[in-house]
């Protein structure tokens, strides 16, 4: 049942958290970014997304407020932001703890043999392409041919990377190859976030005013906000890729995985993921979700809408994207 508000008591259109804060940040996206929403059914994704669109429309569900709250964050896990549709599963920022410890551990396993490298960075772009695309800003489609070229130019670069560092490196110590996987993945990130949404950066992102009234499209923040995710992702992949290869490295030393090899990928796996339980959430928090520029710093054509509206705009927000 519902009933009619005057106001609600929430803002399901915000996060829980205060956003200007790295902690709140931290917070909010380790809600979203939670494993366990993996398994939510589709039936519990669309009662979450009617209870919020409901509680928006001025009507109050039968939900209490923590309830309402894992309502908004169950739709914010699985719908899209801007175009409000479903995203694919393993595209979401709940499956990315799940999904990246099994691939970087992989990688970081298999690193020695050139067909064992093609393989994983190959799957790893295969991934960060559904990733990319899933979590775009604003609600530009992407082209097949655009997908195509980020995909094969992604995984050209990574695999060239990978590759080549590893013919480098053979007669340097073990554990400087053991570094390789990483720097070929921070080359790919490089390469394919800013040609997946090269549309953006030719056609612009939506930003809005306080209000949230749309303003128009810009160029410039969409570079600022490719930029944010570009380096987030980077930082993401630190902790999983540097800190195991030493553990791993030192267990090899030690004796135990020249006793127990076929231990090697599962404890890679495992410390990665745990790694990565922390470095997803904390790394996506580094910028803000609903990120900010100065009007002064957007194209002209925007300031002289901004202008003509007879409006004094300092800021204008819009959706990095993830």
């Amino acid at each position: 049942m519902t009933s009619s508000l005057t106001a609600p008591r929430l803002n399901l259109n915000e996060p829980k958290w205060d956003q200007s804060t790295y902690l709140g940040r931290a917070k909010h996206f380790f809600t979203v970014t939670n494993p366990l929403n993996v398994f939510l059914t589709n039936h519990q994704l669309d009662e979450a997304k009617k209870i919020v669109e409901a509680y928006k429309r001025g009507q109050l569900p039968n939900a209490t407020e923590a309830q309402l709250w894992q309502a908004k964050y169950r739709y914010d896990s699985a719908f899209h932001p801007d175009t409000k549709e479903k995203m694919f599963l393993i595209g979401r920022m709940s499956a990315q703890v799940p999904m990246n410890m099994t691939i970087t551990g992989c990688m970081l396993t298999f690193y020695r043999t050139t067909p064992a490298v093609f393989f994983w960075q190959w799957f790893n772009q295969s991934f960060n392409a559904i990733v990319n695309y899933t979590n775009r800003s604003g609600d530009s489609p992407v082209s097949n041919s655009q997908l195509g070229l980020s995909y094969a130019l992604a995984t050209t670069g990574a695999v060239t990377t990978a590759v080549g560092l590893n013919s480098v490196v053979k007669k340097a110590p073990v554990i400087v190859g053991r570094f390789v996987p990483f720097i070929a993945v921070a080359a790919a990130n490089c390469i394919n976030i800013p040609m997946m949404r090269k549309q953006e950066l030719q056609q612009g992102i939506p930003v809005f005013d306080e209000e949230g009234n749309r303003i128009g499209e810009s160029k410039v923040a969409a570079r600022k906000a490719i930029l944010q995710v570009v380096f987030s992702r980077i930082c993401m992949a630190v902790p999983g890729m540097s800190i195991p290869p030493v553990i791993i490295h030192r267990l090899e030393q030690g004796g135990f995985l020249k006793r127990y090899p076929f231990m090697n990928a599962p404890i890679q796996v495992t410390l990665v993921g745990v790694m990565l339980v922390f470095a997803t959430p904390m790394c996506c928090a580094l910028f803000p979700q609903k990120s900010s520029i100065g009007s002064n710093r957007l194209e002209p054509e925007l300031r002289a809408t901004i202008k003509q509206s007879g409006g004094s705009i300092d800021r204008v927000y819009f959706n990095k994207g993830l």
